[in-house]
């Protein structure tokens, strides 16, 4: 048990050790990647939405369409997936808790982040943080 948010470093301590005691005993011949990092932008989504979130497939707008012909034309379809979606369920519902299934993950667009190396498709109805000012709103309130 992790009590990190109490205790800070303390509360973690034991989690750190399991997971260098874990890590340890892993064989790492048996470690491999969920998806080669070479198939098309669509396959990736569509392998992780399967794979890891349960989802029967993946529905994907006009607009992340044309992204995905965009990213793969200027060469960053090789990046990996980093999928943004509402962290209260597997699905794209948030009400939807537990372990859902019979659902589909609705893809509505995909940003890049080719300075940090990966693609990110916005799943779902989600906010993203906005980026922040050249100027700290503190210095101008």
């Amino acid at each position: 048990m992790s009590n990190h948010w109490a205790e800070g470093g303390e509360g973690a301590k034991n989690l750190g050790i399991a997971v260098e005691k874990a890590c340890a005993t892993n064989d790492e011949n048996n470690f491999r990647f969920l998806y080669d990092a070479n198939l098309p932008i669509r396959e990736k989504i569509e392998i992780i939405s399967k794979e890891i979130y349960g989802a029967d497939g993946v529905d994907f707008s006009d607009l992340a369409e044309q992204q995905m012909t965009q990213y793969t034309n200027a060469g960053f379809s090789n990046l990996p997936i980093c999928v943004a979606k509402t962290q209260y369920s597997f699905s794209c519902d948030a009400s939807a808790k537990g372990v859902p299934t019979g659902f589909r993950i609705a893809v509505r667009e995909i940003r890049g982040c080719a300075g940090a190396g990966f693609l990110y498709p916005i799943c779902g109805e989600i906010m993203t943080i906005p980026g922040l000012p050249t100027r700290p709103g503190m210095i101008s309130p």
